[in-house]
């Protein structure tokens, strides 16, 4: 990336995509039963209340540190219920999650988005009504953004078995085409994906994101053999592992059980992606292919949106337009930079089009933060 597009960027003020709310005091109404105040600092997370009953939970979480931290609700196993990212120091953004089975979970607050956390017991008492029985149009959605789920992992693990042929047999030019191409169907689903919190880092993790003890494996470690190093002695068996993790990923993705605030609060967080990778061109560094991934991050949240659409027109529909006409605005602009059946290369951006890209992303991200909201009848 050049100095000039990095020294544009800064200025943009991407933090802006998140939701401003109110800070952490816990007020009457977090008492009785209502938002969960969090308070994140650098080396602490101090959540009000440690308790709730089953049924929709609100955490609003502030980031009193100096470095940019990530929320998170686990149920046994590391299984995230429920995220919110990309909250930076002053910023307070709200988390929305359905549990319906009482028991143990945690949460952890994570400074700087990086390790296990620091996490604390939280305890859900009871049994509640899950929204998809009690609410036909939601349980629709859901089913329809699981049809939607499935279609890209078969595709997924099709595209990724010839990119992962190409680079075993030495093909440089066919898997260097088939790198962005392959990274469309994974892009589209990763909250999904992330949702499986020990595999995501195994097939997307970036060099300088690597946990204590923990290999560069996956997309981006081929990305650099491709296009940096060239092809290593043990290139071959990194794609046979790629191979075997998206195979796993597309098995656990078809068993998921989905609820609808995950479509919500997934859309958000495919939207926050292009704020903290793509934009910045930290994603892919090595091919600069990250419009490819802008693109379908993008159309990832469009397909959630979708499912949920007749929800959102029922109870918003001012939301509903607003929503439709940035996203037009977010598709025009892409449409921009396309060269045929491809994208110009990031480091072909000017530092206005960098500065173009981040105000109508932080656009859509003020009324995609809002549809959490909405779904769960707030």
């Amino acid at each position: 990336m050049s100095t000039s597009v990095r020294v544009a960027l800064a200025g943009v003020g991407l933090a802006t995509v998140a939701a401003l709310t109110g800070c952490g005091t816990q007020t009457p109404e977090e008492e009785s039963g209502g938002a969960i105040a969090v308070d994140a600092g650098d080396d602490s997370c101090a959540v009000a209340r440690t308790d709730a009953d089953a049924g929709t939970i609100t955490f609003e979480v502030t980031n009193n540190g100096s470095r940019v931290t990530e929320f998170y609700l686990y149920a046994e196993g590391d299984r995230i219920m429920g995220e919110v990212e990309n909250i930076t120091p002053g910023l307070t953004r709200r988390l929305i999650v359905e549990v319906a089975e009482g028991g143990d979970y945690e949460t952890a607050c994570k400074p700087g988005m990086r390790g296990d956390g620091i996490r604390g017991a939280f305890t859900v008492s009871g049994q509640a009504d899950k929204q998809v029985d009690t609410d036909t149009k939601l349980a629709e959605a859901t089913k329809s953004y699981q049809r939607y789920v499935n279609s890209q992992t078969d595709a997924l693990v099709t595209k990724t078995e010839e990119f992962v042929a190409a680079v075993k047999a030495e093909k440089v030019d066919e898997a260097k085409a088939l790198f962005p191409v392959t990274r469309i169907y994974w892009e589209r689903i990763e909250p999904v994906a992330e949702s499986f919190g020990d595999i995501d880092p195994k097939i997307d993790a970036r060099e300088d994101g690597l946990e204590e003890g923990m290999e560069f494996t996956g997309f981006h470690r081929l990305e650099k053999d491709l296009w940096v190093t060239g092809l290593q002695a043990d290139s071959s068996s990194i794609a046979d592992r790629l191979m075997a993790d998206i195979e796993d990923l597309a098995s656990r993705a078809k068993a998921v059980e989905l609820t609808p605030l995950q479509l919500a609060n997934g859309a958000k967080e495919l939207l926050d992606e292009v704020a903290t990778g793509k934009i910045t061109g930290e994603e892919d560094r090595y091919s600069h292919t990250d419009l490819w991934d802008f693109r379908s991050n993008v159309d990832g949240s469009q397909a959630a949106i979708a499912a949920l659409r007749p929800v959102i027109e029922e109870r918003d529909p001012e939301l509903l337009s607003t929503l439709d006409e940035r996203f037009d605005a977010v598709d025009a602009l892409l449409e921009k930079h396309r060269k045929g059946d491809d994208f110009t290369l990031y480091t072909e951006l000017t530092p206005a089009d960098v500065k173009e890209m981040s105000e109508v992303v932080d656009a859509l991200g003020e009324p995609i933060s809002q549809v959490a909201e909405v779904v769960a009848g707030q």
